[in-house]
């Protein structure tokens, strides 16, 4: 194990992560408690034909929950990288895993927050951003990391094959793990905040590290995001194509911040929809299948 972690820490762009306690040793049942009540609409995939729960992912300063899910027979899968919501790894990302599962993916959603608190459990969204905003993204990068080293010893995984996707907080690292990993063969980000405020722990945007990316990356984003102004999304996709990236932005007029969250008041079905065929067409078309 020591030689194992001593190849991840090679991995990070700087030094090594200072090893700390870890709050999140297990993931909460059901959903983030700040999000609820949960709507009426809240899609749910059973895991018949599958195998599917929870893992414990070995990292450079112990180990992390995390949640996967994978055809039960058969293999080894595409492997797809979930990266959660500010909501941490609760009940609608492990169904997304299942989703992708019933798809033929090996998906693997590490709780990224493992060390600085419980987001499922925060009472509100204040304390859910205070939590989520300490987390570091070196960290999350060689979390990544880890969790493809992971799952290529479970047998189940084509980790030659990896596709990333995240959505909210997780479509923002869903870019940066791009710009990160050059072996990510695909990427999908789904209304991931393109100008974060930066600081030591989030030095740069994805509009920062264009230059650098090498991953095809499909962007899919609300026209009517309050968070993430469309002539920000714009400006971006117009600095990818200047670039010559093997990119797309699609902007759904309508919808809102979360559009594809079906548990949430912020639900757009037929964007949901139509986002989520486009991802699996981007996986498929780029070698992730």
């Amino acid at each position: 194990m020591a030689d194992y972690r001593d190849h991840l820490a090679s991995l990070l762009p700087a030094a090594p992560l200072s090893r700390r306690a870890f709050v999140v040793t297990t993931l909460a049942s059901g959903f983030a408690l700040s999000a609820q009540p949960i709507s009426a609409e809240t899609i749910t995939t059973n895991a018949a034909g599958l195998v599917a729960g929870e893992v414990q992912i070995p990292v450079v300063d112990g180990l992390i929950p995390a949640y996967r899910a994978a055809p039960a027979s058969g293999g080894p899968f595409p492997t797809v990288l979930v990266i959660h919501e500010i909501f941490g790894v609760h009940e609608w990302i492990k169904d997304v895993c299942r989703r992708l599962a019933h798809a033929g993916y090996f998906a693997v959603a590490p709780s990224l927050n493992a060390r600085q608190g419980d987001v499922a459990k925060a009472p509100d969204m204040p304390s859910v951003m205070a939590i989520m905003g300490q987390v570091p993204d070196a960290e999350v990068a060689s979390d990544l990391d880890a969790t493809i080293a992971w799952a290529a010893t479970t047998g189940k995984a084509d980790t030659e094959r990896v596709g990333v996707t995240g959505f909210c907080w997780g479509g923002r690292q869903t870019w940066l793990y791009a710009e990160h990993n050059p072996k990510v063969r695909a990427a999908v980000a789904w209304y991931g905040p393109l100008g974060y405020p930066t600081n030591s722990l989030h030095p740069k945007n994805a509009p920062d590290l264009i230059a650098q990316l090498q991953v095809p990356v499909l962007g899919l984003y609300g026209g009517a995001d309050a968070g993430i102004p469309k002539s920000q999304i714009v400006a971006f996709a117009a600095a990818l194509k200047r670039a010559g990236k093997d990119c797309q932005v699609i902007i759904y007029p309508d919808a809102p911040h979360g559009f594809a969250a079906d548990y949430r008041p912020s639900y757009r079905a037929a964007a949901a929809g139509d986002g989520w065929q486009h991802m699996l067409q981007w996986f498929k078309g780029h070698g992730v299948a």
